[in-house]
């Protein structure tokens, strides 16, 4: 995606916020949310379907930094 798109709304007295385009352009999608301090990325890859796994594979990463 060529295009940076950020959506910005206050919630709960934080800001929330969501953009899209700027990180991860290896990936089908990604996108970067931030509420308050916390900040999360999430993205998205896929590749051709596999109808004789006969189940839908999923990996989760999970990186903490403080």
């Amino acid at each position: 995606m060529d295009k940076v798109i950020k959506k910005e709304i206050n919630l709960g007295g934080r800001l929330l916020s969501l953009e899209i385009g700027r990180f991860a352009p290896q990936a089908d999608m990604a996108v970067l949310a931030q509420y308050g301090e916390t900040c999360v990325l999430a993205t998205v890859v896929t590749g051709r379907e596999k109808p004789e796994l006969g189940y839908f594979p999923l990996t989760v990463d999970y990186l903490e930094k403080l």
